[in-house]
């Protein structure tokens, strides 16, 4: 890429299609920003819980060991030293933690927009799109099953709020294309749609490398200046308890090679696919993590990769997973304590069990947020949309998510607590006086306009007010909001010679077949 149209690119940032057609803007959202977690962390556990917890995972990876069901992985593995029989795996404890100790507390991530670059560690906290949900719902259309039109739809969202910083996987799974070519079509409209950093999912090696390559494309780099910076990421899940498959190796491991983040996220739900204690739960969580990221550390030492935490419980009842529960919320603050114990970045999820973006949808969310925000975590997936503990993507709980993300990015502004005596206003109280009021003093008139979050959705109206207004209530304002948002889309812009390199590659991969199917 040359240096104009790299300066180009950082003076558009990449942003359109935020006004209306009479130069309005849609909403008034909060500026793009990467968001720091200025306050200390929620920590359950005492030294001794850290200790036991650490042993326990130890425990599970010299005494029971994880299966591997990769055989680059298993000869990468007793090439290291650890025992290996058959496809299972176990580990000495300080092969772990040396390996552990080579990765990154921190990175950053440049896609093909330099400005939307992200940060993954210390106290940076960013957000990303619902993923990998099979159906879609909202109130015109119901629950019905993912297809290409609506994935598009939610990756113009995903562009276009600013409190989004990457576009995870799918937001909704396009089944009415074929899986041997759905990567080449969902990554070109994510590549071309958005400027944000972008993610492959590690479900086979041609897809991987397509991905890869794409997004190498993309921004105009050669082969060395993708692989000298992280540019992308997988993640990947475990497959509990105590297994890894071989395809989410495959991309891990292809990935870690080539300088592109990995994060480990093991999916346990307590009393199902893991103990029903929260520490069993938690400690099997992080076995399974450590075991991937021992693993990559040994392959490519120094890559950069993050424990995720998917820990929550099921309904003993029906045995249906449950989220923003508060053994979630605990698991989830637990595992970031954890995480700054091992030195590595963390991923943790907004998400929840409700079916339509109701009450119950959003405590539980909420729930799951501000775990997030207490256990210091740094990558916050399906920030955005998620309903039916994942079997959904909603456009409007979408729109509602990001109400609620920003303001959490509110919260985290220092001049909330800023203690100047211009903030502390003794000057002001002296001149309103006993029984006055401060809306027409000096002090209010200079700030009223940024003092307070001013919330895009939510009706801060008396009822009256609302009801003589038609008594909207949330989610269909939010419904009427995501389809003006989508109507007055613009994607970001980018290079026509880029595009069409990236066009005609895909071209290519198509008629080469794409990825192997079993179909």
């Amino acid at each position: 890429m040359n240096d104009a149209s790299l300066a180009r690119r950082r003076r558009t940032g990449g942003r359109k299609g935020h006004s209306d057609r009479a130069g309005h803007a849609v909403i008034s959202q909060s500026p793009w920003r990467l968001p720091i977690n200025p306050d200390n962390p929620t920590e359950p556990l005492d030294g001794d819980g850290v200790a036991a917890l650490h042993r326990g995972a130890m425990r599970i990876l010299s005494e029971i060991g994880i299966e591997f069901l990769n055989d680059e992985a298993i000869g990468h593995l007793k090439a290291a030293g650890c025992k290996v029989e058959g496809q299972m795996v176990r580990f000495d404890p300080h092969f772990v933690e040396e390996m552990v100790a080579r990765a990154p507390s921190q990175f950053t991530l440049t896609p093909r927009n330099p400005d939307r670059a992200i940060t993954i560690g210390g106290r940076h906290m960013v957000f990303g799109n619902v993923s990998s949900p099979p159906n879609a719902w909202d109130l015109d259309r119901g629950k019905r099953p993912g297809d290409f039109e609506t994935y598009r739809e939610f990756i113009k969202l995903t562009q276009y709020f600013n409190c989004m910083h990457f576009a995870g996987g799918y937001p909704v799974e396009p089944i009415d294309v074929h899986p041997s070519v759905r990567h080449l079509d969902c990554l070109f409209e994510k590549l071309t749609l958005t400027d944000k950093v972008a993610h492959a999912y590690s479900l086979g090696s041609e897809r991987v490398d397509d991905v890869m390559e794409m997004v190498r494309i993309s921004g105009g780099w050669t082969h060395e200046e993708f692989e000298a910076s992280p540019r992308m990421y997988t993640n990947i899940n475990s497959v509990s308890p105590l297994k890894h498959d071989w395809p989410m190796l495959d991309g891990a491991m292809r990935l870690a090679r080539r300088g592109q983040p990995v994060v480990v996220t093991p999916f346990t739900l307590a009393g199902a696919m893991a103990p029903v204690t929260m520490a069993g739960a938690v400690a099997l969580s992080l076995a399974e993590g450590l075991a991937a990221i021992a693993l990559l550390q040994w392959i490519a030492p120094g890559c950069p990769v993050a424990i995720g935490t998917f820990t929550s419980n099921v309904d003993m009842k029906s045995g249906a997973p449950a989220f923003g529960t508060p053994e979630y919320m605990r698991a989830t603050q637990m595992t970031g304590q954890m995480a700054r114990f091992y030195g590595l970045p963390m991923r943790a999820s907004g998400v929840c069990a409700a079916n339509v973006p109701d009450g119950q949808a959003m405590w539980e969310t909420a729930n799951s947020l501000w775990s997030a925000v207490q256990s210091g975590a740094n990558m916050i997936y399906h920030a955005a949309g998620w309903l039916e503990g994942g079997l959904i993507a909603s456009p409007e709980k979408f729109v509602m998510d990001c109400e609620l993300i920003q303001q959490i990015q509110r919260y985290f502004e220092p001049a909330l607590w800023a203690t100047t005596d211009d903030d502390i206003a003794v000057e002001a109280m002296a001149e309103v006086g006993p029984g006055g009021h401060f809306f027409g003093c000096a002090h209010t008139q200079e700030r009223y306009q940024s003092a307070f979050y001013q919330p895009f959705l939510a009706d801060w109206r008396n009822f009256e007010a609302w009801r003589s207004e038609g008594g909207v209530w949330t989610a269909e304002r939010a419904n009427r909001l995501y389809k003006r948002i989508l109507e007055e889309f613009e994607p970001p812009p980018m290079d026509d010679g880029l595009r069409e390199e990236l066009s005609d590659f895909v071209a290519r991969r198509k008629r080469e077949g794409g990825a192997p199917t079993d179909f």
